[in-house]
């Protein structure tokens, strides 16, 4: 295999279409819009919508089975199209031309959103159990009919589901789209090395990471500067999002929009509360960390833009370079299984990676299912372990995708608390081989990237829990300001960081930075990725203790995840999600990390 070279790479697309003004993307196109409304014909046929009980007939065995296969082949077709225009509107948004065909796409597949609600509210009109004795693809699809018996009993009237997607164009979509534009077209006037440049929002927010204070508190109040100039659209976008998204969810008969998103994400409330519970409890042992951290920088106490400062501790540590980075994937995804490492070959020799941050792309990272087997890679490389981190763990999204290809797009429908099982994993293996061999310095190094991403998804992730919870509450109200906004998300950061961060040095505007707030079909984006950390952790536990029986039965649960509750799939390993205990030996992991941290940190002194 040939491994990329200089410069970082950019991904490759023409796996679909040759180029999105190629005869082959407008035949694509056209193709896809004939079969949606050839979908369309199909369920006015044979009256796919909300019905009185229906007769459980041959008749009706035959209409599902045909609804169902050709529902599945559209969803396929359109969600590639989309893919492919996404991969072109993610690094660049300035390029007008996916810009259209992005929106193009949006009206057309607008009738996809109707026709999920008409699926549902058919699905509840018949005995799901009776059909799956009858029909070998409804007992293939039984979960997913279960889900959408219940989704059913949350609908509007039709005529108020067709409105309110119709409506969602012009406005939670429209909003979400407003931001994603807005946001990734963002430029900092920012001073460096005595030159004032104008960077892009994502190259200011990686200087979190420089070594030098200086640069770092620059950048930071940099930031926060131009995320107040912007605040005025992106408040708006936040009030028509969330607006929306309370307005829905009452109509829809949903107690709350948490009571939503956890139908969505297949677990039920005690889960979540026991996973929270335990979170808060470890509150005090990530307080820890940054006090050790603090230490390390010869700080009293860290503040918001040391964060993600790097220790300066020593000589020796591995450069990370990003062909340093694709290497010890490979090797290290070699030790849990050969499918692992070759699907990792595949995707740096095949080009499925974008890791080049540059004006227009989108901040954060990625991975999307593109066609088949194959997936496409976001990054914004940084050359060092939690820039290797990030790819090893985008890559286990990848094989996720991967385990999935056999199952049909209905069955596909994975929720974001599982979403994350495969990515944790393999982040896990290489962190673990990051610390064999390890000298003191590089092992706090490790650690350091470990324990850092481990706050953000344990505290800063309690944090926007705790905003997105008491923003849609207070906008049930009236909109809310750009300060309110800011007092709510720094109220929220003082409850779950507490003493671990200077209170003078927060992020208010964190709810502009984060993209995951801008979407009107989706609420609470964040609780899923804690769910996935400490779920991945446990099933790395597990397979240490028996790597046999665990690799028996991991690629099965993995392309399983759109067809269980996450309860059921955990049982296969024998964990127990609903009470903390779980939840509490996970972040037993971590806890002992920040131990050797602190005595590692403490014994350089």
């Amino acid at each position: 295999m040939s491994l990329p070279a200089n410069p970082l790479p950019r991904w490759d697309l023409s796996a679909v279409f040759p180029g999105l003004e190629s005869p082959e993307f407008a035949e694509g196109f056209e193709s896809a819009v004939r079969a949606i409304d050839e979908l369309v014909a199909t369920f006015d046929r044979h009256d796919v919508a909300r019905r009185d009980p229906v007769p459980l007939d041959e008749v009706t065995v035959t209409a599902f089975e045909e609804v169902v296969g050709q529902y599945n082949a559209v969803l396929e077709e359109t969600r590639t199209l989309r893919a492919y225009i996404h991969g072109f509107v993610s690094t660049d948004s300035r390029n007008e031309t996916a810009q259209a065909r992005a929106s193009e796409l949006r009206q057309k597949t607008m009738l996809l959103s109707l026709l999920e609600t008409r699926f549902a509210a058919w699905v509840g009109s018949l005995d799901v159990e009776a059909l799956a004795e009858r029909s070998a693809l409804a007992r293939e699809h039984a979960y997913v009919l279960r889900k959408a018996r219940e989704r059913a009993s949350h609908l509007m009237a039709p005529d108020e589901e067709a409105l309110a997607a119709e409506m969602d164009l012009t406005g939670g979509a429209a909003w979400a789209k407003l931001y994603g534009d807005f946001a990734s077209q963002l430029t900092v006037a920012f001073e460096l090395g005595g030159e004032t440049r104008l960077l892009p929002m994502s190259a200011v927010r990686n200087l979190a990471s420089d070594p030098d204070r200086a640069v770092r508190r620059q950048a930071y109040e940099a930031e926060l500067a131009a995320w107040e100039r912007a605040a005025v659209p992106i408040a708006a976008a936040m009030n028509g999002i969330k607006g929306q998204v309370n307005a829905l969810c009452r109509r829809r008969g949903w107690g709350s929009p948490l009571d939503a998103a956890l139908f969505l994400n297949n677990i039920d409330r005690q889960t979540l509360e026991a996973m929270m519970e335990a979170a808060r409890e470890s509150f005090p042992d990530f307080r820890r960390y940054l006090a050790a951290k603090a230490r390390a920088l010869g700080l009293s106490r860290l503040a918001w833009y040391d964060l993600f400062a790097p220790l300066e501790v020593g000589t020796g540590d591995r450069p990370w370079s990003f062909e340093d980075s694709a290497r010890f994937i490979l090797e290290q995804f070699d030790t849990y299984s050969p499918r692992l490492r070759a699907l990792a070959k595949r995707a740096f020799g095949e080009r499925w990676i974008d890791a080049e941050p540059r004006a227009g792309k989108r901040d954060g990272a990625f991975c999307m299912w593109l066609k088949g087997d194959a997936s496409r890679i976001l990054a914004n490389y940084r050359p060092d372990f939690g820039g290797m981190s990030t790819l090893a763990h985008e890559l286990g999204h990848a094989y996720h995708n991967l385990n999935l290809a056999g199952r049909t797009m209905l069955q596909r429908t994975t929720p974001m608390t599982l979403a994350e099982t495969a990515s944790i994993f393999c982040q896990t293996i290489v962190r673990h081989a990051a610390l064999e061999d390890a000298g003191v310095h590089e092992q706090i190094a490790v650690l350091e990237a470990d324990l850092q991403s481990a706050c953000q998804v344990v505290v800063d992730i309690s944090s926007r829990f705790l905003f997105e919870r008491n923003a849609l509450v207070k906008r049930q109200r009236r909109e809310l300001s750009a300060a309110e906004l800011c007092e709510l998300m720094a109220d929220a950061q003082v409850d779950t960081y507490g003493d671990g961060l200077d209170h003078e040095t927060l992020h208010p505007y964190m709810w502009a930075a984060k993209p995951h707030y801008y979407s009107a079909d989706r609420s609470f984006y964040n609780f899923p990725y804690m769910f996935g950390r400490l779920f991945g952790l446990g099933l790395y536990a597990r397979q240490q203790a028996d790597p046999e029986w665990f690799r028996a039965g991991y690629d099965g649960m993995l392309s399983s995840t759109g067809m269980e509750d996450a309860a059921s799939l955990a049982s296969r390993f024998g964990i127990e999600l609903r009470t903390p205990g779980f939840w509490q030996e996970s972040l037993d992991v971590i806890r002992a990390d920040i131990d050797r941290f602190e005595e590692l940190v403490d014994g350089l002194g």
